[in-house]
């Protein structure tokens, strides 16, 4: 990996994490800064153009390590949680809610893992029950991990935490974290996948759908239990494509090795959107869901596809492992 700029903020120049990072990138120049909020927050950014050439930061967080999950979202657990070591993805998903949520398409990278691990540690302690903990909602848990070495250093925490779970949500295929370690049962990979016609489409700079399923077959001969995640799922073509992309999927995998199974149709707030239909003008996805939200006109269509992909998902899995987010 090669990065033009990497910004250090001061306090972490000394950090092992960061040393350990720089020592793994490519790059022309290190520039120190007292906060990363002075290069990821500033508006006058184009997110676009940064997205095709993007620095990198390292930097620590200092509060609110782990956030609650919207309400109906869950894996069959009742209390909820999401953690962002890294803010931003290398992938470029046309429907990508970052682009509207953040102004700059740098990645950003929290060095100080040991406090999430504590965060973490510290809510289990609290609530005294079965928690799930999400990593790969504002980052793609797997993309970097070579870079980051975030999972080696959180794994071996979650092998002995009693009531915490932990799912891993990727598109990528660097498994090799996984791959080399003995699978644990409170830890949950989890991929996003959706039709080889709506990936070539809408998620540029992700592996094929052929290579996904074989990075998560993989795993499953390992002994991992995985999770499958049709979220969101893009509605691209006839219905008959999604009914032999389920038949694809199902007959490629272990089904006794999956975990769960997600779905949800493409969702955003107002203000995200307004701002992605702004830097995509061309996108058809974007600027239909933004009419539709002006108007406050329901995606009847999408509602349905849910509907009739959660369906045929239930000729395969058990129902009460398929949740609707």
């Amino acid at each position: 990996m090669k990065i033009q700029n990497i910004y250090v903020e001061e306090r972490v120049k000394e950090h092992s994490k960061t040393k350990k990072i720089l020592g793994k990138i490519k790059f022309e120049n290190i520039i120190y800064c007292k906060s990363y909020t002075e290069i990821l927050n500033p508006t006058n950014q184009n997110f676009r153009i940064q997205k095709m050439n993007p620095s990198l930061i390292l930097a620590k967080k200092e509060n609110n390590f782990i956030f609650k999950t919207p309400k109906r979202f869950t894996i069959g657990f009742y209390k909820n949680y999401y953690f962002s070591h890294m803010l931003n993805c290398v992938y470029d998903c046309k429907y990508c809610y970052l682009q509207g949520m953040l102004n700059s398409a740098n990645y950003l990278i929290f060095v100080n893992y040991e406090d999430f691990y504590l965060s973490i540690k510290k809510k289990i302690k609290e609530l005294s029950e079965p928690i799930c903990f999400f990593s790969g909602y504002d980052c793609d848990s797997l993309a970097l991990e070579h870079i980051t070495n975030f999972l080696e250093e959180f794994l071996p925490h979650f092998k002995n935490l009693r009531n915490g779970y932990l799912e891993i949500r990727s598109k990528s295929v660097n498994t090799s974290v996984l791959k080399k370690r003995e699978p644990l049962t409170n830890v949950i990979p989890a991929f996003s996948l959706n039709p080889q016609l709506v990936i070539e489409n809408f998620e540029d700079r992700t592996p094929n759908l052929e290579t996904r399923l074989k990075a998560i077959k993989n795993l499953q001969e390992k002994g991992w239990n995985i999770g499958i995640r049709f979220d969101p799922l893009i509605f691209y073509g006839s219905k008959k494509n999604y009914i032999n992309f389920f038949e694809e999927v199902f007959a490629f995998l272990d089904i006794k090795k999956i975990h769960s199974v997600t779905l949800g149709n493409f969702r955003m707030p107002k203000n995200y959107l307004k701002k992605m239909a702004k830097i995509r003008p061309e996108d058809k996805l974007v600027q239909q869901n933004y009419v539709n939200l002006l108007f406050k006109k329901e995606n009847k269509y999408s509602n349905h596809m849910v509907f009739f992909c959660y369906q045929q998902i239930l000729k395969f899995i058990q129902k009460r492992k398929v949740f609707i987010n």
